[in-house]
C-alpha cells in the first residue's frame, strides 16, 4: 500500500481458558469493559449464564447500557498467526501488501504484548484512530471479535441497512450483514455487504477502515465512541486510509477494491419499470403517453412478468411473444428509448413437459452450486411449475409449495458457469435486442429455507454464535450454508464463506457477457453486492415502499453507497411496493430526478405511477423537471468520469465540501452532485417550504441565477417551495457544463452545449468536460475521448483541451456561457480577441449576469472569452 494506506493481518488463539464472554457494546467507563452477551439479548440471558463466562453482571446500571460485561483484565491473545489452520479469505483481487514501507508514513502503530492489543496513530497530529484495547480480543473456529475505539462520534458507512441518518446514532447500536432478500426495514440486514466506515476526526482529518471479511457478521456502535466487530469465520484483513480528507479517503478506498466503471451515456437518462405490465399492450400503452407528452425516456425495463413462467431466457408467447417484443424493442430504440431485461439466477429445475435448455446444459457442465452430499442443490424461487394455473389469492407458502418449480442456482466461481452463462445471454440477444441486464435475487434469494428438503443439523447453519441478522437459522430466505462452492478455479468452500459474495461473484460474468452480447459498454443493475461490485455495476436500493420515510432513507443510502465505491445508485422513485399518491411521487419525482440512477419502478397490481399516468399537469410538469436533468448530463457524465478515473463521489455530503463547518457533519436532507450543485429536495408530505443550510461560500438560484443574499449564507433558512418546484444551488467557483435537452441522449447529445461559470469570492472558477462516445467500452483507459478544462481568472475564460481523440466532437458548438457574480458590467466581451457585438451578450445590473449567446465556438477547439 501507499502511504496513505496501512494494511495489516492478524490472526488470534485464545489464552487456554474454555471460558469465553462475547464483547459485543465495548465503552471505556469507570475502568471497565461493559459487554453484553452477543449471542442473545438482554431480555433472554440470566445473570448465572452471564458468571458463568466469568463476566460482571448488573442490572442496575446506566441507561440502554448491556448488564452483563468484562471485568478488567479479562483474558489476553498471546499468538497471532494460526499454524495448523488454514483459513477462508475473500477472494475479491485486492493489491500485494508493499515488500517496503513507504518512507513518509501517515500512521505508525504500536504493539501492547501483554495483554495483546495494538493502536494505529496518525503521524502529524497523534490522533488515535484504532485502538483495540478496549476489549478483549477473540479468535475461534466460528467467531471473532475484535473492538477499538474511535477519535470522534462522526462515523459513516456500514452497509446495507436502512439508517435512520448518515452520521451514525452510536447509543448501542448493532448493524449485521448477511445478504438477504429484505425489504428495507428497521434493524434488517438487507441486500449487500460493505465492511467499510470513513471517521471524521474532530480536527477535521478523515481516515477510513475497510475490513475484508465475507462471512455473517455484525458492528456494534457504542458512546465511547467505540466500535466491536463479530464475524462467524475468515480472518481480520483490514485496511485502513488516512485521507487526510473525507475525498481522498473514498478515492483511496476504491483504489483498493477497483474503481467504479463508467456507465453508458444513455443510462443516465430516464429510467422506467414495472412488474407487472403483464402483456406487450400495456407496456405500449405507457410508452405511448409518454411519448404524447414528450416527457424524457431513455431506458425500459422487462421484468419477470415478460418470461415463460419466470423463467431466465425465455418468452412468455401469449403475453408478449417473441416476434411482438422484439419488433417492440427495435421500434423504441429507433425513438432513442433502450432496452433493459431482468434476469434472476435461479434457474428452473424440474421441467415436466419437454425440456429447458439452460438447466440441462448448466447440468451438463456442472454450473451448479451442490449440497453436501456432492448432488446439485434445489431451492424455490420464481419459476412456476408447468401446466399449473396460479390462485393469486392464496398465501405465499401456499404459493411456493404448490406454484414455484425447483431451482437451481448457478455457482459464478465456476469457469464453465462463466462460460455458460454468456452464452445463454449471447442466445437470448439473438432474440430480443437488449442493451443491459438487471440481475436480481441474488444473495441468493430463496423461497424455501436452505433446500426443499431442508438443512442438516450442522455447524454451518447453526454457528456458535448468530450474528444481529434476520432469521432464525443462517439459512433463512438462502441455501444451506454447508452447500459446497468453488473458492476459486480449482478450491472448494461451503456456502458459509461465500454467501455475502454471490452477488459480487454474478456482477462481472453478467458484465462481461451483456458486452459481448450486445458489442457496447452496456448496463448492469445488481440488487446485491460487495466491496468492489462497483467495477462491474450499479446498484438500486431495493423493494422500498411508497411512503414519505423512505425518501429520506434514499439519500442516506444514496450517500452509502457512493463511499462504497458504487456511485450508480439510485431507488425506485414514487416507490415499489404500495399505491403512491399523486404529491409523494412529484416530490419524489423531484428527487430522484437527482438520483444518478434514476428509474421509476412500481410492484404488482399497484396503481400506475409512470409520468404521465397522473394527468396532463402533472405530465407537462414531469417534462420540465426532466429536462433539468438532461440539460446537467454532460456535468453528471463527467462526475462519473472522475468517479471511475480518481475515484471521486459523484452525489457527496455536504460535509465532504465543507469539512471544517462542523454544521454540515449530519446533514442528510440536502446533498450535492459533485463540489458545485447544491439540491434540497421537499420530504414531507404537504411540504411547501424546507429548511436548508447554506454554507459559507457564494451560492446561485439555478432557475434565477441570482446570487443568495450573503446575510443568509453559513446559516440555516426557509425556503419556499411551490408544489412543482425543487430547490437547486451552483456553487460559486464552479463551471458547469450543460447541453441543450431533448426527450433522449440520442438526440440530447447532438445538440449544442453551454456553460455556466459561478464566480467565487475571488472572482474565479474551474470546470471539466469529459465527452467520449458514450457507448464503447474501455474509454478511458484507451484515451478515447475529449477531456476540456475550463478556467476563470481576472476576467477570462480559457478552454484547454487535455485530451482529444478522433471526431467526436466534430459537428458541436459552444453557443451559449452565462457568467453569475461580475461586480460592474464589462464593457466589452471578447472571443479569442475578437470583440462580440452587442446582439451577442447582455448585462443584467440586478442578477450581476452576463449571457453570451450565438458563439458558434467549436467545442473541440480552444479558446478564451474575455470580458475585462
Amino acid at each position: 500500500m501507499s502511504a496513505t494506506g496501512w494494511h495489516h493481518r492478524v490472526a488470534h488463539f485464545n489464552d487456554g481458558s474454555s471460558r469465553i464472554c462475547f464483547n459485543d457494546d465495548a465503552i471505556d467507563r469507570e475502568a471497565t469493559n461493559l459487554i453484553v452477551f452477543p449471542d442473545r439479548s438482554e431480555s433472554t440471558h440470566t445473570r448465572e449464564e452471564c458468571e458463568c463466562r466469568g463476566c460482571v453482571y448488573d442490572e442496575s446500571q446506566y441507561e440502554n447500557v448491556p448488564w452483563c460485561y468484562f471485568p478488567p483484565g479479562y483474558g489476553s491473545y498471546r499468538q497471532i498467526y494460526d499454524p495448523n489452520n488454514e483459513r477462508f479469505e475473500v477472494p475479491i483481487p485486492l493489491p500485494p501488501s508493499p515488500a517496503t514501507a513507504a518512507e513518509d508514513k501517515l500512521y505508525h502503530v504500536a504493539f501492547t504484548p501483554e495483554p495483546f492489543s495494538f493502536q494505529v496513530i496518525r503521524t502529524d497530529t497523534e490522533t488515535v484512530v484504532f485502538d483495540t484495547s478496549v476489549g478483549a480480543l477473540i479468535f475461534e473456529d466460528q467467531f471473532l471479535q475484535l473492538s477499538t475505539k474511535l477519535p470522534s462520534h462522526n462515523v459513516y458507512g456500514f452497509g446495507e441497512h436502512e439508517h435512520e441518518s448518515f452520521r451514525h446514532d452510536l447509543n448501542w447500536r448493532r448493524w449485521g450483514s448477511f445478504a438477504r432478500d429484505q425489504p428495507p426495514s428497521p434493524g434488517a440486514n438487507l441486500y449487500g455487504t460493505h465492511p467499510f466506515y470513513l471517521c471524521l476526526e474532530n480536527d477535521y482529518n478523515a481516515h477510513g477502515v475497510f475490513l475484508n471479511n465475507a462471512n455473517a457478521q455484525d458492528v456494534s456502535l457504542q458512546p465511547t465512541p467505540a466500535l466491536t466487530y463479530r464475524h462467524v469465520g475468515g480472518i481480520f484483513d483490514f485496511y485502513m486510509f488516512f485521507g487526510p480528507t473525507p475525498a481522498d479517503v473514498v478515492s483511496q478506498y476504491t483504489e483498493t477494491i477497483g474503481r467504479p466503471y463508467l456507465p453508458p451515456y444513455w443510462s443516465l437518462g430516464f429510467h422506467l419499470s414495472r412488474y407487472g405490465y403483464n402483456g406487450i399492450d400495456k407496456v405500449k400503452e405507457v410508452v405511448a403517453r409518454m411519448r404524447q407528452y414528450n416527457i424524457p425516456h431513455d431506458v425500459q425495463y422487462g421484468d419477470i412478468d415478460y418470461m415463460e413462467r419466470q423463467k431466465d431466457f425465455t418468452i412468455d408467447e401469449e403475453a408478449y411473444g417473441e416476434v411482438a417484443l422484439r419488433d417492440f424493442v427495435n421500434e423504441i430504440k429507433e425513438e432513442g428509448t433502450n432496452y433493459i431485461i431482468i434476469l434472476d439466477p435461479a434457474i428452473a429445475a424440474n421441467e415436466t413437459t419437454g425440456t429447458y435448455r439452460p438447466y440441462d446444459d448448466g447440468v451438463t457442465k456442472d454450473v451448479f452450486i451442490h449440497d453436501e452430499n456432492d448432488e446439485i442443490l434445489y431451492g424455490k424461487v420464481w419459476p412456476d411449475y408447468p401446466d399449473v394455473e396460479v390462485d393469486d389469492s392464496q398465501d405465499w407458502d401456499y404459493q411456493t409449495e404448490f406454484y414455484r418449480s425447483f431451482a437451481a442456482f448457478p455457482d459464478f466461481q465456476k469457469p464453465q458457469t462463466k462460460e455458460w452463462w454468456s452464452q445463454e445471454v449471447n442466445d437470448f440477444h439473438n432474440k430480443i435486442p437488449f442493451d443491459g441486464i438487471w440481475i436480481d435475487m441474488n444473495e441468493p434469494a430463496n423461497f424455501v429455507v436452505g433446500s426443499v428438503t431442508g438443512c442438516t443439523d450442522n455447524k454451518y447453519d447453526f454457528p456458535p454464535y448468530h450474528p444481529q441478522i434476520w432469521g432464525a437459522t443462517m439459512a433463512d430466505k438462502t441455501l444451506c450454508m454447508n452447500a459446497l462452492q468453488n473458492l476459486n478455479e480449482s478450491t472448494q468452500t461451503v456456502h458459509y464463506n461465500m454467501h455475502n459474495l454471490y452477488g459480487w461473484s454474478q456482477n462481472k460474468p453478467t458484465l462481461d457477457a451483456a458486452r459481448e452480447a450486445t458489442g457496447k459498454r452496456s448496463l448492469v443493475i445488481t440488487r446485491s453486492t460487495f466491496a468492489g461490485s462497483g467495477q462491474y455495476s450499479g446498484h438500486w436500493l431495493g423493494d422500498n415502499a411508497s411512503i414519505w420515510p423512505h425518501m429520506h432513507k434514499s439519500i442516506i443510502g444514496m450517500l452509502e453507497f457512493n463511499l462504497f465505491g458504487i456511485p450508480f445508485i439510485g431507488a425506485d422513485i414514487c416507490g415499489f411496493f404500495d399505491d403512491t399518491t399523486e404529491e409523494l411521487c412529484r416530490r419524489w419525482s423531484q428527487l430522484g430526478n437527482f438520483y444518478p440512477f434514476a428509474r421509476n419502478h412500481n410492484g404488482l397490481n399497484y396503481r400506475d405511477q409512470d409520468p404521465a399516468a397522473f394527468g396532463e399537469e402533472f405530465a407537462v410538469n414531469m417534462r420540465d423537471l426532466f429536462a433539468i436533468r438532461y440539460t446537467l448530463l454532460p456535468y453528471l457524465y463527467t462526475l462519473h468520469y472522475k468517479a471511475t478515473a480518481y475515484g471521486h463521489t459523484v452525489v457527496r455530503p455536504l460535509m465532504f465540501e465543507f469539512t471544517s463547518d462542523s454544521e454540515t457533519w449530519g446533514i442528510d436532507r440536502q446533498f450535492l452532485w459533485g463540489p458545485g450543485l447544491m439540491i434540497t429536495p421537499v420530504l414531507d408530505e404537504g411540504g411547501l417550504s424546507v429548511n436548508a443550510y447554506i454554507p459559507n461560500t457564494r451560492w446561485y438560484d439555478w432557475y434565477t441565477g441570482i446570487e443568495v443574499d450573503q446575510a443568509n449564507v453559513g446559516k440555516w433558512v426557509t425556503i419556499g417551495v411551490p408544489d412543482y418546484h425543487i430547490p437547486l444551488h451552483i456553487r460559486g467557483g464552479n463551471i458547469i457544463p450543460i447541453q441543450q435537452p431533448a426527450n433522449s441522449t440520442k438526440f440530447s447529445r447532438d445538440n449544442p452545449f453551454g456553460l455556466i461559470v459561478a464566480l467565487s469570492e475571488g472572482h474565479s472558477a474551474l470546470g471539466t468536460l469529459f465527452w467520449d462516445d458514450g457507448t464503447t467500452a474501455d474509454t478511458i483507459e484507451n484515451g478515447e475521448y475529449y477531456k476540456i478544462e475550463y478556467v476563470v481568472a481576472q476576467g477570462n475564460l480559457i478552454a484547454s483541451v487535455v485530451n482529444s481523440f478522433g471526431n467526436i466532437l466534430n459537428g458541436l458548438n459552444l453557443e451559449t456561457i452565462s457568467v453569475h457574480g461580475i461586480a460592474n458590467r464589462p464593457p466589452w466581451v471578447k472571443l479569442n480577441g475578437m470583440e462580440l457585438n452587442d446582439s451577442q451578450w447582455m448585462f443584467d445590473d440586478v442578477t450581476k449576469i452576463l449571457s453570451i449567446s450565438e458563439l458558434a465556438q467549436p467545442m473541440m477547439e480552444q479558446f478564451m472569452l474575455s470580458w475585462h
